[in-house]
């Protein structure tokens, strides 16, 4: 796929499937009720994952912090709904509907066609999805331009490998995940032309748009595997853009000694399990809560629009994260270098571009 999908209400695609419910919340309003209008004790959220389930270590994870910090701060009631396979999907959302909520957050291109369909159907209910297109009055994407900051991680896994040979990996070809290879791809590009060196990235090829890809989003087995055959090639810094499946990578990161990995979405450091936080060089972050929060908070005054939310390095939307404890690894020259690059992109002197740019 070369450029975000975008469904359109002119679609009418549907996906079928069969009700999962999420127990133990607080009792949600009479149907009917309008959580868009009135004050925010009255007002409700609810939430469905994709099928990589809510501890995903990634976006589902994010996008529940979000609603959470929006639950606190507003005083409303959230709850979530949860998706263990596709077959959750479509009956979530409609569960969620049901609940008589006004506003409901979708995760995830997996859920755009029953965002869509719902959305439809109930067009006084507020929809948000997060890292996909849905084009309907009241659907509110939530994307980001991840480009940016995974040029940023690009330049730095070029500048601190040893091996001359960095990589990247996907879940499945989809433009939130390519957006991200493509940047990192970029990065390294820059850093080449800055330095004259030939450092080569294994598992993407960005004029193609092809490369190495997993084909789904949770087998941890499988990531380890792509990234050992990428360190049997000399790679030692690895990019995966995978959710949970790159929890494999770290592992083998970390089994084989001398190589680092690069995060997504959130900060691996504070997300993965304690013992690969030696190996997390940086992160290439979504603020997808901070996001979250923002829309709920326009939805309850009033505001909600249907324009994208489009995160970038100039907004806050996207950014890298802290090296950590690699910090020693990153030579100071290398991250002064890292905060002008960055400096030059919101200023628009750098432009990242990318087939899947939102």
């Amino acid at each position: 796929m070369s450029r975000m999908r975008i469904v359109s209400l002119a679609s009418g695609i549907v996906a079928g499937v069969v009700l999962v419910a999420l127990a133990g919340c607080a009792p949600a309003p009479t149907a009917g009720t309008d959580g868009a209008t009135g004050d925010a004790g009255e007002y409700c959220a609810r939430m469905v994952t994709n099928s990589g389930g809510l501890d995903d270590r990634s976006f589902n994870q994010s996008s529940w912090e979000g609603m959470q910090a929006a639950q606190k701060e507003f005083g409303i009631d959230a709850q979530v709904l949860v998706s263990t396979a596709e077959t959750d999907l479509a009956p979530n959302v409609t569960q969620a509907v049901d609940s008589g909520c006004g506003f409901v957050l979708t995760v995830g291109f997996e859920l755009a066609d029953a965002t869509l369909a719902a959305a439809g159907e109930n067009p006084d209910v507020h929809f948000a999805i997060v890292d996909e297109t849905v084009d309907a009055p009241n659907v509110k994407p939530i994307l980001f331009d991840t480009a940016q900051a995974s040029y940023l991680a690009g330049y730095l896994a070029a500048g601190v490998s040893k091996t001359g040979k960095v990589a990247t990996f996907g879940g499945g070809n989809q433009p939130p995940v390519t957006l991200f290879m493509d940047g990192f791809v970029d990065g390294v590009a820059k850093y080449n032309e800055a330095h004259g060196r030939q450092v080569q990235v294994l598992g993407w090829d960005k004029a193609a748009q092809d490369g190495v890809f997993t084909g789904d989003f949770e087998d941890i087995n499988k990531g380890k595997t792509v990234t050992q055959g990428f360190i049997d090639q000399g790679a030692d810094v690895i990019l995966p853009v995978a959710g949970q499946v790159g929890e494999g990578a770290a592992n083998a990161a970390s089994e084989a000694g001398g190589v680092s990995i690069i995060w997504v979405d959130n900060d691996g450091f504070e997300t993965l399990p304690d013992e690969y936080q030696p190996i997390v060089l940086t992160s290439v972050m979504k603020n997808t809560g901070d996001a979250v929060v923002e829309i709920i908070g326009d939805d309850i005054d009033g505001s909600f629009s249907p324009e994208p939310f489009v995160g970038t390095l100039e907004n806050g939307g996207v950014a890298l994260a802290p090296f950590h404890d690699l910090a020693s690894a990153v030579p100071s020259e290398l991250s002064a270098e890292i905060d002008a690059l960055k400096a030059e992109i919101v200023a628009g002197t750098i432009v990242v571009d990318s087939p899947s740019t939102p």
